[in-house]
């Protein structure tokens, strides 16, 4: 079988990429898809660790490695962004990635990047967009802003990545009830396992399209 070879962009824990590699290990030959590479834009995501336990080259694409420490305190948000984004392109060329996931990558893509993987970046975004999608709705913001505003079901996207913050076309959705009580950390828990599966599944309906 010939595999997709995938780069994976992270920001944190890395529980999500976890459910990739854990997936690729169980299926072996019979996997479709290949994590060539994991790159992170923050130096301290325990994501690297999981990706080293695994085998996994990683790289580190922050502002501060990328740019230099002066440079980056000195640039605006879209030029830390631009910076990333191009040494991220890099990376993903490098390990001649076919598909680019973006696995709780707090980074909003920008420039070459989004050319060059047209239709081949998945990001998984904690809310039914188009609903609370867009700069600023990441983590705990999100689930904060779907309680204030009274919804009765929240959930997760799988979403082609585009020039507009969350606009790109949806793969799929998982929905969750929202309770009464619920608080921004409950709500998250229930949708955690949601995101898990839906990550992977958005990643092999792209390894049938490349």
């Amino acid at each position: 079988m010939k595999k997709t070879k995938v780069a994976v962009l992270v920001s944190g824990g890395g529980t999500n990429l976890q459910v990739l590699i854990d997936y690729q290990l169980e299926q072996g030959e019979n996997c479709p898809y290949e994590i060539v590479v994991v790159i992170s834009d923050h130096k301290d995501a325990y994501a690297l660790e999981r990706a080293s336990k695994a085998g996994i080259p990683s790289t580190i694409r922050s502002p501060f490695s990328v740019m230099g420490k002066e440079v980056a305190q000195a640039s605006t948000r879209d030029e830390k962004r631009t910076a990333v984004s191009n040494a991220m392109l890099a990376d993903c060329k490098k390990y001649e990635a076919q598909v680019v996931v973006e696995a709780g990558c707090l980074t909003v893509l920008a420039g070459d990047i989004l050319k060059e993987y047209a239709d081949k970046i998945i990001n998984l975004h904690p809310a039914l967009l188009p609903k609370f999608g867009g700069v600023g709705m990441w983590g705990h913001h999100v689930h904060e802003a779907v309680l204030a505003a009274g919804e009765k079901e929240s959930g997760c996207t799988v979403h082609l990545v585009n020039e507009v913050c969350d606009g790109g076309e949806i793969l799929l959705q998982k929905k969750v009830p929202v309770m009464p009580d619920d608080t921004p950390e409950t709500l998250y828990a229930r949708i955690a396992p949601e995101e898990h599966e839906a990550l992977l599944e958005g990643l092999l309906i792209m390894c049938k399209r490349v």
